[in-house]
Formats: structure tokens, C-alpha cells, sequence
């Protein structure tokens, strides 16, 4: 195994064995004790969410944090949620996954150049992580774009992903200023000569799925387009 594919599942190790945000560790624990109802029968993961996909990807995909009873239960990220169902049926789609959804962490689902991680590890209560948390969880982020050598596209899932992607990069050595770059849907920007291509996309949300604003086409577009910027193409 090549050593960088090592340190990156090393470092999902240390992200499932993170407490540095002691808020988010008790919400998740108390969330996995509780359940929902429909679950009742599942037993909850509970733990930081380690990121999941090919280490040998080019495409990095960027989320916000695992949902309380998607990802914190079944212990994949975007996965037992209807988030995660939105986006798994556009990454099949766009031949980036094996199949067009994600409903336990042993069924069988591939990514195909693909992996995806979240700006945040841990469910936050509300679905919105603290300025802190998110600053802890960063170094996460920065390790990973280290250890992705062939990473060429990053799609940013939300406006605070998009900012935590522009953070970890900073971070990283890169000579931006964050607040410089803009957030839209489908935002292509170009950081430089061999930088990965960031894009924007609104979050799979059933906010903005249900209310019509983000819809499949608009999501597969994202990801044709980071095709064709793998590919090479204009």
C-alpha cells in the first residue's frame, strides 16, 4: 500500500477517535442512547464520521457535517438520510459511484474517483457546528488535501463547506484570502496552476431539495462539469 494511501485511512482512525469538540461528542452520544423511533432497532454509531471513497481519488467532495440520524447513526458519511439519497443517485449517475444509494455502511457501495468528507465530523445539534468546531475539525481537512495526490476538483456541498474548503487551503500554504471568492451554484473557480478547480454547489438538503432549489439536473450539472474537468476539457 502507498504511503500516503496509509496515512489517509490512519487518519480516519484519529478522526473516529477525535474529542476535541466535548458539545458535539455528548450531542452525538446522547442522539446514538435516544434514537428515533423508526431506528429503534439500529445501533447508532455515534462516533466522528471518517471520510469514505476511493484514496486514489481526483474529485474531493465537501459536506457540512454528518446528519444526527443519517450518518451519525449508520456511521458513513451522507448515508441513511435523504441528503445522502439526493446525492448518491447523481454521483451513480454521473459515474461516480457504484450504486444510486447509501443505506448501511456494508452495502456494498463504491465511489468511482471520488471521496467524500464534511467540513465537521461530529452531528451538530441543529445541524449547525460553532466557529470553533468548525476550526477544530479543520486540520482534518488540510491532512486530507495533503494525502489526495491526484486530487483535481473539489466540490464544495453548501456555502459553509465552500468556506471551510477555502480555510484548509489557506491553511495548506496556498496565498488566498477567503473572503475574495464568491459563493454560487455552479461557481467554477480556478486557484491556479496545479490547484484543483474548486466548484460550488448548493447542499442536498431536504431544505433546499424540497423546495425546489436544487434539483437533480442542477446537481448532476456540478458533477458533469467536474468530469469534464478531470478530463480536461473546457
Amino acid at each position: 500500500m502507498k504511503a500516503s494511501v496509509a496515512a489517509l485511512f490512519e487518519l480516519q482512525e484519529q478522526v473516529v477517535a477525535c474529542e476535541r469538540c466535548p458539545r458535539l461528542r455528548q450531542w452525538c452520544a446522547e442522539v446514538a442512547r435516544r434514537k428515533r423511533a423508526a431506528y429503534r432497532d439500529w445501533t447508532y454509531w455515534g462516533k466522528p464520521i471518517p471520510s469514505f471513497g476511493d484514496p486514489e481519488a481526483r474529485l474531493l467532495i465537501v459536506g457540512l457535517a454528518p446528519a444526527a440520524h443519517g450518518a451519525n447513526r449508520t456511521g458513513r458519511i451522507f448515508t441513511g438520510d435523504r441528503s445522502g439519497d439526493f446525492l448518491y443517485r447523481v454521483l451513480y449517475r454521473t459515474g461516480f459511484a457504484s450504486q444510486p444509494e447509501s443505506r448501511s455502511a456494508d452495502d456494498g457501495l463504491r465511489l468511482h474517483d471520488a471521496w467524500i468528507t464534511a467540513a465537521v465530523r461530529c452531528a451538530p445539534p441543529g445541524n449547525k457546528p460553532l466557529p470553533e468546531e468548525f476550526r477544530n475539525c479543520r486540520p482534518y481537512l488540510v491532512r486530507e488535501l495533503e494525502l489526495l495526490e491526484n486530487l483535481r476538483v473539489i466540490v464544495a456541498l453548501g456555502r459553509l463547506a465552500f468556506r471551510a474548503c477555502l480555510d484548509a487551503l489557506r491553511d495548506r500554504g496556498l496565498a488566498i484570502r477567503p473572503a475574495a471568492f464568491d459563493f454560487a451554484h455552479g461557481r467554477e473557480h480556478r486557484l491556479g496552476p496545479g490547484l484543483p478547480v474548486l466548484i460550488c454547489s448548493y447542499h442536498p438538503s431536504q431544505q433546499n431539495t424540497q423546495t425546489g432549489r436544487l434539483t437533480e439536473p442542477m446537481l448532476r450539472r456540478v458533477f458533469l462539469r467536474a468530469r469534464r474537468c478531470l478530463e480536461g476539457a473546457p
